[in-house]
């Protein structure tokens, strides 16, 4: 199921129409595992060549020897089987042959997968740098470089690639937004659909999985426990492709997942000393699996040396597998019914400090783009300090103006207890926390909810001119 991915598209189809700085175009597509970059890529070369008569070539290099990877590549060129295309001794002499079939006429070459290519040959990038300099520079050809393993994609940019400089364009594919699962699950409502982004977050794979004839928790039952399910195997299938120890960058994670954010926790829980933790962390960054969170009202020479940093898992579905199937995992026989039941228990509060308090932030920066904030904030986060910690925080620093919010994710309609704490103690407390004498700032309040919002609540949010927002107010932003 092909969905949303129109910016994307319109970046692709703008490659075809560029005369600068040159016809000719190579591309970098990257993004981690199951993002959708394949189905992205083949949607756009399909589509131009039905409408627009565009021939391509789409070659996915897997794990083989750099010979039987040039046979697959020419045999794709040619349109025959393998067994029929001639064999190159080196990645040179096959782009010297490749030519002329590809600088004929306008047409589309997509390599995916490169990483495996550099892999089996450490001079297939170099060769690649050849054949452009060489071949394709001045020709029609768009080729587009597509991979997975996201540090070896992102080296591709450094002055030690042999492609440095010959980039024309490079786009970074991120996981849907929350407004796509209305069309993985349209029958499904915002609650259901706010707990799985929250347990899947926006990779069109795992959405795939799912069956949108069942409710959440049949999925997670029949679907996600299901014995020899991907699910279970994904983490553990991600970093093995990824790193060389995987067990020490599995053993992070859990720590992370398991309620650890600084280094002295993360070292303890995960038994790795505290000098070889900051190493791993540094390579789960890169990997977009870990972020390093600061408080949205430290100023910008302040994050630079700050040492109240948070370490959390940033994909949604590691953060799910981490906490709620990783602890029974080891169990034998697994008991499915027991992880039901503690998903039962627990989910209400995992979605309310993950996915609701991230939709929150996003519901802010949609609202501040709108122009419907009463300043444009230079920053949204939240704030934390020994004192107060605050689920939404945007911040303008030249004009001094600060919204602060609380998300309440519970049942029960949020009360006028909750509203008079955010205006009375917290922002206060988190005034004191900012550089500048508190008289400067100008604070505007907010209050998300999923269930709305008691009369109290709202007069005494009313007194402040603040803003109350429920889960129908934002899923009419955001969802669809």
């Amino acid at each position: 199921m092909f969905v949303d991915r129109r910016q994307e598209l319109d970046f692709l189809n703008n490659l075809l129409t560029r005369s600068h700085p040159g016809p000719a175009q190579l591309v970098l597509i990257y993004g981690r595992r199951r993002v959708g970059k394949s189905e992205l890529l083949m949607q756009w070369a399909t589509q131009n060549a039905a409408q627009n008569g565009l021939p391509f070539t789409y070659w996915e290099a897997v794990k083989e020897t750099a010979t039987q990877q040039r046979a697959r590549l020419f045999a794709k060129l040619l349109n025959v089987p393998v067994s029929a295309a001639p064999v190159y001794r080196s990645w040179p002499e096959l782009w010297d042959a490749a030519a002329p079939l590809l600088q004929a006429k306008r047409q589309i070459l997509i390599l995916d997968e490169l990483p495996y290519a550099a892999e089996a040959d450490s001079a297939m990038l170099s060769s690649l740098q050849y054949a452009w300099d060489q071949h394709f520079q001045k020709s029609e050809l768009v080729i587009v470089l597509c991979g997975s393993q996201m540090r070896v994609m992102e080296t591709l940019f450094s002055r030690q690639s042999p492609l440095f400089g010959r980039m024309t364009s490079q786009w970074r594919l991120e996981p849907l937004p929350f407004s796509s699962l209305a069309e993985f699950f349209p029958k499904w409502n915002a609650d259901a659909r706010v707990a799985t982004y929250a347990m899947l977050g926006g990779i069109p794979a795992y959405l795939n999985w799912l069956d949108p004839g069942m409710d959440l928790i049949g999925n997670i039952r029949q679907v996600i426990l299901n014995p020899g399910s991907m699910f279970l195997a994904e983490p553990a299938f991600l970093m093995y492709d990824e790193v060389r120890e995987p067990s020490s960058y599995l053993a992070i994670l859990k720590a992370i997942g398991g309620g650890a954010h600084t280094l002295t926790e993360i070292s303890e829980k995960s038994f790795i000393p505290t000098t070889s933790v900051n190493f791993y962390l540094n390579t789960l960054q890169e990997l977009h699996l870990v972020e390093r969170r600061l408080p949205v009202t430290q100023t910008k020479a302040a994050r630079g040396r700050s040492k109240s940093g948070r370490y959390h898992l940033s994909d949604p579905y590691f953060r799910f597998y981490f906490q709620f199937l990783e602890p029974f995992l080891s169990t034998s026989p697994f008991d499915t019914e027991q992880v039901v039941e503690a998903v039962r228990r627990n989910l209400r509060a995992f979605v309310g400090v993950t996915a609701f308090e991230d939709l929150c932030r996003q519901w802010v920066l949609a609202q501040a783009r709108a122009g419907q904030l009463p300043f444009l904030p230079d920053s949204i986060g939240s704030h934390w300090s020994s004192k107060v910690q605050v689920d939404v925080a945007a911040i303008n620093w030249k004009t001094h103006d600060i919204l602060l919010g609380e998300c309440k994710w519970g049942a029960d309609r949020v009360d006028r207890q909750v509203a008079r704490e955010l205006i009375e103690n917290k922002g206060p407390l988190v005034l004191k926390d900012l550089p500048e004498k508190s008289e400067a700032w100008r604070v505007h309040y907010a209050l998300f909810a999923r269930s709305g919002f008691t009369p109290a609540a709202v007069a005494e949010m009313q007194k402040v001119q603040g803003s109350l927002v429920d889960l129908q107010q934002i899923d009419a932003v955001l969802g669809r």
